[in-house]
């Protein structure tokens, strides 16, 4: 085997340098399949040199896609070889799966020791996900400071703020000059490495007030903060939702916010870049859970796939059932005219559509608060005012098409008025079912799909075989 340089230096320097940074990614996004194809190499040959110069520079973003690429047991012997210079805050950035199976073949002296260099929020991303034991080991490695800080926020419910937020931040009491707030900012080592607000707080942590770090620098050292300061820009309770926290963020423009405890006292600081995070962690949950998928990532195993896909899988075949019964009550009238046959899945198809269109629009809406109990009326006659012009539209387009098919324009005029009654029904269950579920408590994002296909599905097949049924006479 090569010396770690001569490796080096047969994967051409000058080619390799090129992959620093945002230039690891190819035009589509992805990570350069040539930068993999050296990276694998490297680790294969266990070249040290390489793997520090070209990957644990790597900013955390970048190590979490490189991560996400590679193979498993090249990503195992990756973190190996880097040791000390793996930066563990990529982990925040891959799926939780890979994030559980790297963290579990580290030491748990390793993981205390990069934790300690890492923001709380960060720090707590990792702890959340490992066994109460594993927690305490690494908690007990830390500083005492330190652990009390990260316990804190572990204490606090998951998806909430106080979950979300830093522990570190700056907080001065309001009888200080700005003299003496400055100086502080530029004496104390345990600051936080970047923030822009300041905190005012009393004796007992209470939350007073907060100034921006302009205001600071715009001011004269001798003026009092009390004088400058102004009220926080709404607090967040730490037990608060992260979406709802988002949704403030969203709403006032905020770039951070004070996490308060149920007494007004200051626990911590909820920051933009942790509700970015947020806020695509929700539109993914929301998106995932329309499909029936709950959390499911790409990194998950076969098994745990589909186990997760399981359940509702299952609730779909027993509604599918439903809909086969409401087939089965009109079998002679099939037998009898075969044209029905072909041409009432287009009935079912285009209602199971329509009402799609309609859930999706109504589950964001009552995940961004935009719909509630005030505005709701409105948008129930809006979607079956659309649901009646499409139903009159696609009903007189098939007609024509069904007429002309089958030379028979009693099965145009049949199915026509099936499409518009089962528009209608689409659109009226894309709103009604969410809304209905979110009253008593239940996820419209999770529970709403496999009721609406059911109501598009049973009410398409009994419109279009009823009428059939009753318009030629067939018992």
């Amino acid at each position: 085997m090569s010396s770690t340089g001569e490796q080096d230096k047969d994967r051409n320097p000058s080619e390799a340098a090129a992959y620093d940074g945002a230039d690891i990614y190819a035009e589509d996004g992805s990570v350069r399949s040539d930068y993999l194809m050296h990276v694998g190499a490297a680790i294969a040959d266990r070249d040290l040199l390489y793997l520090r110069q070209h990957v644990a520079r790597l900013h955390a973003s970048e190590m979490g896609d490189l991560l996400e690429a590679i193979q498993l047991d090249q990503r195992r012997a990756l973190v190996s070889l880097l040791g000390d210079d793996f930066d563990l805050s990529a982990l925040t950035e891959v799926d939780e799966a890979i994030r559980l199976d790297i963290v579990e073949h580290l030491p748990n002296e390793q993981i205390a020791a990069a934790l300690g260099d890492m923001d709380s929020a960060d720090a707590v991303y990792i702890l959340e996900d490992l066994d109460q034991e594993d927690q305490e080991e690494i908690l007990s490695k830390l500083p005492f400071t330190e652990r009390v800080r990260l316990r804190r926020s572990l204490d606090y419910p998951e998806s909430t703020a106080g979950r979300r937020m830093q522990t570190e931040f700056v907080a001065v009491p309001p009888f200080w000059t700005v003299g003496q707030t400055i100086d502080y900012m530029r004496e104390d080592d345990d600051l936080p490495e970047s923030f822009t607000q300041i905190f005012v707080i009393d004796p007992t942590f209470k939350l007073l007030g907060a100034l921006d770090l302009d205001r600071v620098l715009r001011a004269k050292r001798s003026v009092k903060i009390e004088t400058i300061m102004r009220d926080t820009n709404h607090p967040v309770p730490a037990e608060m939702d992260q979406e709802e926290a988002a949704q403030l963020f969203e709403q006032y423009d905020l770039l951070s916010a004070a996490v308060v405890d149920e007494n007004s006292r200051l626990v911590g600081v909820l920051t933009i870049d942790d509700v970015v995070d947020v806020i695509q962690e929700e539109a993914e949950e929301d998106l995932m859970r329309l499909g029936g998928v709950g959390d499911e990532e790409l990194s998950d195993s076969i098994a745990s796939t589909s186990r997760s896909r399981v359940p509702w899988l299952m609730v779909n075949l027993l509604t599918a059932f439903l809909a086969a019964s409401v087939i089965g009550l009109f079998e002679a009238t099939i037998q009898q005219i075969v044209a029905l046959a072909v041409l009432m899945p287009i009935v079912a198809g285009m209602g199971g559509n329509a009402g799609s269109q309609t859930m999706t629009v109504t589950v964001r809406a009552l995940a961004t608060r935009d719909l509630d109990i005030h505005n709701a009326w409105r948008i129930v006659r809006r979607e079956a005012g659309v649901g009646l012009l499409n139903g009159m539209l696609f009903g007189v387009l098939i007609g024509i098409v069904a007429g002309a098919w089958f030379l028979d324009y009693n099965i145009g005029g049949i199915i026509a008025a099936a499409m518009l009654i089962n528009m209608i029904a689409a659109a009226l269950a894309g709103i009604m079912i969410p809304l209905l579920l979110d009253r008593f408590g239940a996820d419209p994002a999770v529970s709403s799909a496999v009721f609406v296909t059911t109501v598009t599905d049973v009410t398409g097949f009994f419109a279009f075989l009823g009428l059939a049924s009753w318009w030629f006479g067939v018992v």
